[in-house]
């Protein structure tokens, strides 16, 4: 995901965060998203939304292949649960 800037790791979890809790509907969203994650403007958290966004639709689309995770014992795989991380998330924005 290439925004035209350099984001940080803990840059990018801070926009993943606030992008939970600044929905589409939230006033001055983007200025908010950007005093989040700090050291960004807003025309640079607006692209790297929109980077996002596409990245996100490639993988939807099969544009890009998912990992191959390897296989542990009893059938089940390591890797990342995003429906935990949504749950988390609601729970979060419900406190």
């Amino acid at each position: 995901m290439a925004s035209g800037s350099t984001w940080t790791t803990k840059q990018n979890k801070l926009f993943e965060n606030a992008l939970a809790i600044y929905d589409k509907d939230t006033p001055d969203r983007w200025h908010n998203l950007a005093m989040a994650v700090g050291g960004k403007t807003v025309e640079e958290v607006k692209r790297h939304y929109e980077a996002l966004v596409d990245d996100v639709m490639q993988i939807e689309t099969g544009q890009v292949p998912l990992p191959n995770y390897r296989k542990l014992g009893s059938g089940t795989t390591k890797g990342y649960n995003y429906m935990d991380e949504e749950q988390r998330m609601k729970n979060l924005r419900l406190q």
